[in-house]
């Protein structure tokens, strides 16, 4: 017969955004999915509540983002046999410890009833990993496999020091307002500080589904260096526009909301589902096609096309720094010979005289510089044009700019081309 706990001596059950927290990460770094949908699949079923699930979020993307570090931090006290469920919840135990304000014995004292309720660890381990793990000195680049932070030594010269530290930082929410959503939201009590490139950056006082602007399509989350994208088609108002690979049709939406009558085209019909039911929120419309941009696609040509390409996403890392865990320099190869293939696609559907923009959110050269070059060498009836003016922080990258993805912003590649 199991004899209950002595009194005072019962195990205080552990937080839920503790537990959720660690689930997700084991999900993301077992590599079975993103952090931002299972984040946001998790938490929508949980329905934790605010506090809690500002906890879970930031032990999700801080240990993601501090990974290089806390795992230098805890290896010396672990034997190559650890159990990656184990290595999970003591690496978002140690960034809590490390990072957070949370005192260091409440830390120790969650962690280990959550190993111990959850059957996730050694609770003996946890307790004394976590009571003696200190912080190892590393600076921002070494948060990054080397060829990464050299990518980015390359891109950004003088910057590129900047531009991995805010890496490290919580992404603040963007949204491109009216008006009337500005009003909405601050009457709510969210803080609205106006932003560059037509998005301001929102502190919200409730989720922001549950805010008015949201819901009557008064706002739509979107990152500068997206809305900079937008930009460089020059004025689209009153014209037709091709949004190549748009993906869930935001791109799409911001175009028609400055008047443009936009087509988007993507490969993925449940991309096709988000973007209707978005443009429906946001009371917009666009033509929506299901196609394989690697082969020909047989609509009319336009005078303004946006190719936004699928890429490694390496100017995005501070709101997906999973992908530093992931990627390799052979993935980023294979992403630009599909940029390259669909840059091609691309070509016939401007019309004569008419812009192309292509865009990427790396800042990979291969992927940005290289991709267009080579089809300014193979398609003579287009040159490399000057960009409108753009308000994001950019540098000059071959043929185009690359975004400075400091404060919140970013890291996009641009090019605006001229077809003769």
């Amino acid at each position: 017969m199991t004899r209950p706990p002595p009194p005072g001596r019962r195990p205080v059950p552990p937080n839920p955004a503790r537990d959720l927290g660690v689930r997700v990460l084991m999900r993301v770094m077992s590599g079975d999915s993103f952090a931002a949908p299972a984040l946001d699949t998790a938490l929508h079923a949980a329905q934790l509540p605010a506090r809690d699930a500002g906890l879970a979020t930031h032990l999700v993307y801080g240990t993601l983002r501090h990974h290089a570090s806390l795992r230098a931090a805890l290896t010396p006290m672990l034997d190559a046999g650890t159990h990656p469920k184990v290595w999970t919840l003591l690496l978002a135990g140690t960034f809590e410890k490390l990072y957070l304000d949370t005192p260091a014995h409440a830390v120790v004292s969650e962690y280990v009833n959550l190993a111990r309720d959850a059957r996730l660890a050694p609770p003996g381990l946890v307790n004394a990993v976590l009571r003696r793990v200190e912080a190892a000195p590393v600076s921002p680049a070494s948060e990054l496999p080397e060829w990464l932070a050299d990518t980015f030594r390359d891109a950004y010269g003088s910057q590129a020091d900047d531009v991995m530290a805010s890496f490290l930082d919580p992404q603040p929410l963007w949204l491109s307002l009216s008006d009337a959503g500005v009003a909405t939201l601050e009457a709510e009590g969210s803080l609205v500080t106006p932003g560059v490139q037509g998005a301001d950056r929102v502190e919200l006082s409730r989720p922001l589904r549950e805010t008015e602007a949201y819901r009557t399509g008064q706002a739509q989350p979107i990152n500068p260096a997206s809305l900079a994208c937008v930009a460089a088609l020059g004025d689209v108002n009153g014209q037709r526009v091709l949004d190549l690979a748009g993906g869930a049709g935001i791109k799409a939406a911001m175009l028609a909301a400055r008047g443009a009558d936009v087509t988007s085209v993507d490969v993925q019909p449940g991309r096709h589902a988000a973007a209707r039911r978005n443009l429906k929120r946001l009371n917009l419309h666009a033509t929506l096609i299901t196609h394989d941009l690697t082969g020909p696609l047989d609509v009319e040509p336009a005078a303004l096309v946006l190719l936004d390409a699928p890429c490694t996403g390496t100017g995005t890392l501070r709101s997906h720094p999973e992908i530093k865990l992931r990627l390799t320099p052979d993935g980023v190869e294979q992403a630009a010979a599909l940029q390259a293939r669909m840059l091609h696609t691309a070509a016939p559907l401007v019309s004569a005289g008419g812009t192309l923009v292509y865009s990427v959110c790396s800042v990979t050269p291969q992927e940005g510089p290289d991709v267009v070059e080579a089809f300014l060498n193979t398609h003579p009836d287009f040159r490399a044009a000057d960009l409108p003016a753009l308000d994001v922080p950019h540098v000059p990258a071959g043929p185009g700019v690359l975004t400075v993805p400091v404060d919140g912003i970013d890291g996009f590649f641009i090019a605006r081309l001229q077809r003769r």
